[in-house]
C-alpha cells in the first residue's frame, strides 16, 4: 500500500478556537500556511483516491466511539538535537486520544509513522520550532504567562489532503463522525 505526504488524518480543534493557536504559529511554525491548526493521528497517509474506500472503513470504527472534551492547556516541546526543539501543546486527555489513533490506525496498521517513535504516539498539537535552548525557556515561560486554555468536543476526525506543489496548502477532505 502506498502512502504518501499529501494527505493526513487529524483532529481540527473548532475554527472560533483558532486565533490564539494562530497568533503563535504565525510566529513560530514553518508550516503555518501549509497545515491548518491540528492534530495529527496518521502521517502520511493513503493517496487522495482511496479515501472514498477508506471512508466506509473509518465510519465503520468510529460509529461506536463517544465524543469527549480535549483540553489545550499545557506546552511542551520535543527536543531533536542539542538546540532544535518543537513547542506544541499538550491535548488533555492524552490517552483518549492514543486510544481513538490505535482504533484508526488498525484500519490502515501500514500508516504507523507517528506511532513508531521510540516513546510511541505522542498527541500534540504543534505550534513551531525554536533553535537555541535559551530561546526556548524564554518562550515557554511567555507563552505560558498569557496562555488561556482552550476546550473542544471531539467528535469526528478530518482526512485532509494537499496537492504535490511546493505551496499547496492542506483541506478538508472527508469528515468522519463519532455516532454516539
Amino acid at each position: 500500500m502506498t502512502k504518501v505526504y499529501t494527505s493526513a488524518v487529524v483532529l481540527i480543534p473548532p475554527e472560533k478556537l483558532w486565533a490564539p493557536i494562530q497568533t503563535i504559529r504565525e510566529k513560530y511554525d514553518r508550516n503555518f500556511r501549509r497545515w491548518m491548526p491540528h492534530i495529527t493521528l496518521l502521517y502520511p497517509f493513503r493517496p487522495e483516491s482511496e479515501f472514498d474506500l477508506l471512508e466506509l472503513d473509518f465510519k465503520e470504527v468510529c460509529k461506536d466511539l463517544k465524543p469527549f472534551t480535549l483540553n489545550l492547556d499545557s506546552f511542551k516541546y520535543f527536543k531533536h538535537s542539542k538546540q532544535s526543539f518543537t513547542i506544541w501543546l499538550d491535548p488533555e486527555p492524552q490517552q483518549l486520544v492514543v486510544i481513538l489513533q490505535k482504533k484508526i490506525q488498525s484500519i490502515v496498521p501500514e500508516c504507523n509513522d507517528v506511532s513508531s517513535f521510540k516513546e510511541g504516539f505522542i498527541p500534540h498539537l504543534s505550534l513551531g520550532q525554536i533553535t537555541g535552548r535559551d530561546l526556548l525557556k524564554v518562550t515557554l515561560l511567555d507563552l505560558r504567562s498569557h496562555w488561556k486554555s482552550l476546550k473542544f468536543i471531539v467528535n469526528r476526525i478530518f482526512i485532509i489532503a494537499r496537492n504535490p506543489s511546493k505551496n499547496s496548502f492542506f483541506q478538508e477532505k472527508k469528515i468522519i463522525l463519532f455516532s454516539k
